[in-house]
């Protein structure tokens, strides 16, 4: 058995589809027999997100009560640390925690930016997993040309498969990438007959984070890559539905369209309306971020893993996963408005081969069983 903690947001940010990101990770260490501990920290001033009143703040309360509500459902709900803005610390204490990390085996960062490596250098291994291939190297190279000096880890990992093939576009940044996908446990689903009325659907945030520039080229987000599909309803014969948040999303372009809209953040508010709102589905259509597809980094959804693992069939632009799971069946992926067309009247032609495809790749390739075991046989764990 393994001591883990894993540092990223939910506190921060407690929206059911950013929860069900990192609990895949927590839940899916703990069923494979590890001692499991979740940390954040603030890390800035108004960093708490309020879904109630859109507002940011320094009151974490709201955010400390979801984490614990949704933790003690797995047994977890006394190994989270939450450091806010004043430096109190919530859930497990300041010495607690740091104890906790000096016997850890690995301490996990996925998205604090380095906030807790003074406690992890008592730790036995760090590592990075890097949810935003291309992106993040972009970034991190930006500061090595500048002269600043990168956190240093252990291991580094990204859900970027063409990082670690170095089959794609992305740099380095003077990083040896390994790959992982982000799992889905996949007991925790079954899968659920879709009404033939259901909506194709997705949670998106329009706009992330500002673009960013290098050597005359802008990568972006879903913005730039959505204009090419924005005809979609058009083309085919069920409903396309998209639950979208961000500031600047084109409502009522969309609407024009065809595209059934839902508030982002009203639609995935707990971890269970998101789950919900999956299951309702009768698939997924997705774009991706233009720097995953530009940069070709094999980038691939953990929201479009549960939409799997549910038994619904995923559409998603390529941005080079195709290389690295099986597609054709449950999962298809497309380059081109005729190509999402075509994949989602194919999936029609006979949907249930199609849903219990998905449930077999989200099964035999994502399951946190597999990946996580697999991840922690690299590490030496």
């Amino acid at each position: 058995m393994a001591r883990i903690v894993l540092g990223s947001y939910m506190v921060r940010y407690p929206l059911g589809g950013m929860m069900s990101w990192v609990l895949q990770y927590l839940v899916g260490f703990q069923r494979l027999g590890h001692d499991i501990y979740f940390v954040e920290k603030s890390g800035y001033p108004l960093s708490c997100f309020h879904p109630s009143t859109g507002e940011m703040t320094d009151d974490c309360a709201y955010g400390t009560s979801v984490l614990q509500a949704v933790l003690d459902r797995f047994g977890l709900g006394n190994r989270w640390c939450y450091v806010d803005a004043q430096s109190a610390y919530h859930g497990v204490s300041r010495s607690a925690i740091e104890g906790v990390f000096g016997t850890a085996d690995v301490f996990i960062d996925m998205g604090t930016h380095g906030a807790w490596m003074q406690e992890a250098a008592s730790s036995g291994t760090r590592v990075l997993i890097d949810g935003e291939p291309g992106l993040s190297q972009l970034k991190m190279q930006s500061a090595l040309d500048a002269g600043e000096t990168l956190i240093e880890y252990d291991w580094y990992f990204s859900n970027g498969r063409n990082l670690a093939t170095r089959t794609g576009l992305a740099l380095m940044a003077g990083r040896d990438w390994r790959a992982i996908f982000h799992p889905v446990v996949a007991d925790l689903y079954e899968p659920v007959h879709a009404d033939r009325q259901a909506a194709f659907t997705t949670v998106m945030n329009w706009q992330s984070y500002g673009r960013i520039e290098r050597d005359g080229h802008v990568y972006g987000h879903k913005d730039l890559e959505f204009t090419q599909f924005m005809t979609l309803p058009r083309r085919v014969g069920v409903p396309m539905e998209v639950a979208v948040a961000g500031k600047n999303a084109p409502l009522a372009e969309l609407r024009t369209n065809g595209w059934r809209v839902r508030n982002g953040h009203d639609a995935t508010v707990t971890v269970d309306s998101f789950n919900q709102y999956v299951r309702a589905s009768r698939g997924e259509f997705s774009v991706c971020k233009n720097g995953f597809v530009t940069l070709r980094t094999g980038w691939f959804s953990d929201r479009s893993a549960v939409y799997l693992a549910c038994g619904k069939p995923v559409v998603m632009q390529d941005t080079g996963f195709s290389a690295h799971l099986p597609v054709g069946e449950g999962l298809l992926a497309v380059d081109t408005l005729d190509e999402a067309a075509g994949a989602i009247d194919a999936i029609e032609a006979d949907y249930e081969r199609h849903s219990r495809r998905a449930r077999e790749i989200a099964v035999a390739y994502l399951d946190t069983s597999k990946v996580l075991g697999r991840f922690l046989s690299e590490i030496g764990l």
